[in-house]
């Protein structure tokens, strides 16, 4: 039997979502976090988000909270990683999505950060899936954001060059 097309637009009208009633700003920042292997291979440190997705750590800049402070506090705070020295600002990602009746507009601030000390010894926050170091040429292929990556390869040029 063939449905008449007028049903579908009002069984389609019934799933619409409610309007955007307001528009929130919201700022994160985190860090391209690196070291280096025993082989001398730069690594990156990536975190698994509660959608399986792997990216940076990062969150949002609490009030009077410098962005580099909160990239150094959210990578502490999401993967337990202890000591770190946070350089440059890479630059910055804007998107927007959607939060029931709001739309979200996002700056995520993003920083070279280098783990120091005993790299290994992680500690994830739970609803991380996974927190893993990965060879930098691994890391861009998993990376789930392009403007990520694309600041990645900056942060590893400056890496290379030495001009953190």
């Amino acid at each position: 039997m063939k449905q008449n097309p007028i049903s579908n637009i009002k069984n389609m009208v019934h799933f619409r979502r409610p309007s955007i009633s307001e528009v929130i700003h919201e700022t994160t920042s985190g860090g391209i976090v690196f070291r280096r292997n025993a082989k001398g291979e730069v690594e990156i440190l990536l975190i698994k988000d509660a959608k399986d997705r792997w990216t940076v750590p990062k969150g949002h800049v609490e009030p009077g909270e410098e962005p580099g402070a909160t990239a150094e506090r959210e990578i502490r705070e999401e993967t337990g990683l202890k000591d770190m020295e946070v350089y440059s600002w890479l630059g910055k990602v804007n998107f927007r999505y959607r939060r029931e009746k709001s739309l979200v507009l996002m700056t995520m601030h993003i920083w070279l950060v280098e783990g120091k000390g005993n790299t290994d010894e992680l500690n994830p926050e739970e609803w991380l899936k996974d927190v893993k170091w990965m060879v930098a040429s691994e890391a861009i292929d998993k990376i789930a954001y392009e403007d990520i990556g694309k600041l990645m390869l900056l942060g590893l040029k400056k890496i290379r060059e030495g001009k953190y």
